[in-house]
């Protein structure tokens, strides 16, 4: 029985992505999902060089000296590494693996930037010996790279020291001020083996006065160690950039509009749980405000402080460099009629939208393609279940108010998900296997070519 209901079903529509709607017009994702048999993410790396270009050019026009690390945590595929290298880019890594993909694609060894906390020794030996730029989250790690520089008296480790903000003082990352005055002293006694060039940190949240107020205070530190005959010449801001997969009434609209009513079985969320799916600045414009951003106690924005104390400006964005950089594509498999609505089952998990992971839902709309061109029209509201027998295992928990009647082989499109989406949670459950990742390599065509994406692992 098809179900069609009229009411006041909360919607948030994304920003316009032209490439992903030329992936779907033109057919190809339809060929697409019957070529691999399965749920597939699609990649637009195009996006991605245009949002790094975006940050550099924002950088330059700032007059800040500056470099950009792609933090690869954000989205395991290989092509988005490879962009990063050739648009003059590095990469943040945190693992031994992410650490040799990045170098088998392209990146140089001064170009990574390795942080996470309490290193593996094989990935603190490699960073080393490749010239990689080490984020030192507390002493004991200190140590052992100081031991391993010495043991191996190739090259200088070089590091950063990273610290804990006064405004997050329960974070497990990060120094102390009484311990980074202990780091400095280590750096200083280890001689050649450190080339100690700076400090770095990582907030969580998007707020942008915390970042230039710790930033100024590093800046202060810098120019304190330089006396001491230091390099210290580097400030890493870590990510924390923030994008807008909508606009602003959309957003406000939905947080507004939405109740348990609206979700299958009642399910609620805490509205400061969900991700801020629209910011008033985003990506570039974000930096930009930063830049612009005068720290506490200062006269001066953030730029102008940078430039005067000779400090190169380093950033690890994910997510903002991924802003509709792909989408990821499920078929329908079956269709169940609930009281004024349907329960949809996909031939994919929610581990494929890694939203669920921290107990919250990722909801901007997703797109139904019907295979009927001439399907009828209506409000056709529908949740969204994955292929397990988990009763947890839901895509979209929210009734989506569907413009034709979702039936078993039409696909669903989840747009923007190649920031942290794709496979921060994925797994083979139930010996599923992981979606793969298509490439788009050009969509200034009619018919858009695509490959396989070459991650190795």
């Amino acid at each position: 029985m098809e179900v069609t209901v009229a009411g006041p079903w909360p919607t948030l529509p994304v920003l316009p992505s032209p490439a992903a709607h030329q992936v779907v017009d033109s057919g190809l994702a339809a060929e697409l999902a019957y070529a691999l048999g399965g749920p597939f993410h699609f990649l637009l790396p195009d996006a991605f060089a245009a949002n790094l270009v975006a940050m550099q050019d924002v950088l330059t026009g700032a007059g800040v000296d500056g470099f950009v690390y792609y933090a690869k945590k954000a989205n395991k595929a290989a092509v988005f590494v490879e962009r990063a290298a050739t648009g003059g880019a590095g990469v943040d890594v945190s693992s031994t693996a992410e650490l040799r993909e990045a170098l088998g694609h392209g990146v140089r060894g001064e170009h990574l930037m390795v942080t996470g906390p309490a290193k593996d020794p094989a990935l603190l030996r490699l960073a080393i010996t490749h010239s990689a730029t080490i984020a030192v989250d507390a002493l004991d790690e200190l140590d052992r790279i100081i031991s391993l520089a010495l043991t191996g008296r190739v090259r200088p480790a070089r590091v950063l020291l990273r610290a804990m903000s006064d405004t997050q003082p329960h974070s497990r990352f990060g120094m102390s001020d009484s311990e980074l005055n202990t780091a400095l002293e280590r750096c200083l006694r280890a001689g050649d083996a450190i080339r100690m060039e700076g400090f770095s940190f990582h907030l969580s949240g998007y707020a942008l006065q915390p970042r230039a107020d710790l930033a100024a205070r590093l800046i202060d530190r810098c120019l304190k160690a330089r006396v001491m005959g230091l390099e210290a010449s580097r400030i890493s801001i870590g990510g924390g950039l923030p994008i807008s997969y909508a606009d602003a009434r959309s957003w406000h609209t939905f947080l507004e509009a939405h109740h348990p009513a609206h979700y299958h079985a009642g399910k609620t969320f805490r509205s400061d749980g969900f991700y801020p799916y629209h910011s008033p600045v985003a990506g570039a414009d974000a930096l930009a405000a930063l830049l612009a951003t005068r720290p506490e106690g200062s006269e001066s924005p953030l730029s102008e402080l940078l430039g005067d104390a000779g400090i190169e400006l380093l950033l690890e964005p994910g997510r903002a460099l991924l802003d509709r950089a792909g989408a990821t594509v499920f078929r329908i498999q079956g269709v169940k009629d609930r009281d004024g609505y349907q329960i949809l089952t996909v031939d994919g998990t929610s581990l494929s939208l890694s939203e669920q992971w921290f107990n919250s839902e990722y909801l901007p709309d997703p797109q139904l393609i019907p295979q009927e061109r001439d399907a009828p029209t209506g409000v056709f509201p529908a949740s969204i279940g994955a292929a397990t027998c988990l009763e947890s295992d839901m895509l979209t928990w929210r009734k989506i108010a569907f413009p034709h009647p979702p039936r078993i082989g039409d696909l669903l499109l989840y747009p923007n998900t190649a920031g942290y989406q794709m496979d921060s949670n994925e797994s083979p459950f139930h010996d599923l296997p992981l979606p793969p990742k298509v490439v788009i390599d050009r969509t200034d065509r009619a018919r858009p070519r695509w490959r396989l994406d070459r991650h190795f692992t």
